[in-house]
């Protein structure tokens, strides 16, 4: 019977910083974040457009008119 090694516990990073989603310590394997499902709940957020960043100005819209002419 072959013996498969432990896993590896993941460490945590040195500097003590908190993972943005979960608060738990960050692992340097997936900084900035403590696990590969915090990364991956932080990536649905991008590509679901749930971060955005406030800006005054105003879209940039052409009107076309729609003559049948």
């Amino acid at each position: 019977m072959v013996e498969t090694p432990p896993k590896r516990a993941a460490a945590p990073s040195p500097k003590g910083k908190k993972c943005p989603i979960c608060g738990k310590p960050e692992v340097t394997r997936h900084r900035p974040f403590c696990s590969r499902r915090c990364a991956h709940l932080d990536l649905g957020r991008w590509l679901r457009e749930d971060y955005r960043i406030a800006t005054e100005e105003e879209a940039d819209i052409e009107e076309e008119s729609f003559d049948d002419g």
